[in-house]
């Protein structure tokens, strides 16, 4: 088992990464916290998977589960969702003294999370993602939240986990367009902080191969968003870089309903046209944009602008919860593993597109 410590100024906790870890969580939780009750909030699809199993292993460590699924899909980050998860977890009788457990991906961790930091003020939780982009990416950092018509993740909270737990095992069965999603998050963080990660990327041939290197890549990604954590908490600078892509890519999700791209597909298409169109600025060296294109190419991402109407994508990119009054906070790259934070006055928005 590896363990990846999170020194966060305001929450210390660990991550732990191993194979088979699923069937040993009740017991890894009840080493750590005292069993009683717990709810569990996942999806309706890793439900059909893998809600028995999380159950057994939980039940066999003393604990007493009671589960809710809620719909797979962006759409469940929504307010709506929110009330409905406030009202079944009063109903399964959580308390401040339980312990909430997020199974699934970045909507089911975003949700629970946002729940968890909000219900009474504030519930202890857990984080077990159950895909790649969750677990390199979304399950640490204390990020939460939930999605407005207006644009993404715009009413949230930093509420870390008490600890976070990772079973490469559970993307065996993940579906190829979520494992590419994951794969464009891992593509990012070596863009912006290790060229060797994205040289490691280069060399998977396809979801089969990754389980080879899984733990490996894991451990990287985690390492890059640990350590920017643990020197920006609160998302004021370093971790802005953690956004790379994001820009472009929200404005994307949002412009066609969270329905033709996933987040992943829109981060890749944000990455490349961002760092394209940042090396004819003179601010990255040519040819990124190219190394970066090649990359998403050989695991089938998307990298091309799609037509859109460009007044509203420029409305969605203005209401981006990382602007200020007058600048945007663009993300963007000097060469491979080197990135930077550069703020663009809002009257040149026009020149990302």
């Amino acid at each position: 088992m590896a363990v990846l410590d999170v020194n966060a100024a305001s929450k210390k906790y660990s991550i732990q990464v191993e194979k088979g870890l699923l069937d040993r969580l009740g017991a890894l939780l009840a080493a750590k916290f005292r069993p009683g009750s717990t709810v569990v909030v996942t999806d309706s699809n890793v439900e059909e998977l893998y809600g028995e199993r999380i159950r057994n292993s939980l039940e066999s460590g003393g604990w007493q589960v009671s589960l809710i699924a809620v719909r797979p899909g962006e759409k469940s980050k929504s307010a709506e969702t929110l009330l409905r998860l406030y009202e079944a977890l009063i109903e399964a009788g959580m308390t401040r003294s339980n312990l909430l457990i997020a199974f699934g991906g970045g909507v089911v961790g975003d949700l629970a999370g946002f729940a968890a930091s909000t219900l009474y003020r504030g519930i202890p939780y857990i984080q077990v993602p159950t895909t790649l982009l969750a677990q390199i990416d979304s399950s640490i950092g204390g990020k939460t939240a939930i999605d407005l018509p207006q644009g993404k993740n715009l009413v949230g909270s930093f509420y870390h986990p008490e600890a976070v737990y990772i079973d490469p095992e559970l993307l065996k069965t993940l579906q190829p367009k979520f494992f590419r999603d994951g794969l464009s998050e891992a593509i990012k963080s070596a863009c912006i902080r290790n060229e060797e990660l994205f040289e490691l990327i280069a060399e998977v041939q396809g979801q089969e191969d990754f389980a080879v290197l899984s733990e490996k890549i894991i451990l990287a990604c985690l390492t890059i968003k640990r350590d920017i954590v643990e020197r920006d908490e609160r998302d004021t600078g370093d971790r802005l870089l953690l956004n790379f892509g994001h820009t472009l890519g929200h404005a994307v999700e949002k412009y066609f309903g969270f329905e033709s791209f996933s987040h992943g597909e829109a981060v890749a298409i944000g990455m490349y046209n961002i760092t394209l169109k940042s090396e004819q600025w003179g601010l990255t060296a040519k040819g990124t944009a190219e190394r970066i294109k090649s990359l998403l190419v050989k695991h089938q991402l998307p990298y091309e602008m799609p037509l859109m109407d460009k007044e509203i994508v420029l409305k969605a990119i203005g209401v981006d919860k990382k602007n200020t009054d007058k600048k945007l906070r663009l993300c963007l790259i000097r060469s491979i593993g080197e990135g930077f934070i550069r703020d663009c006055d809002k009257e040149r928005i026009g020149d990302l597109l």
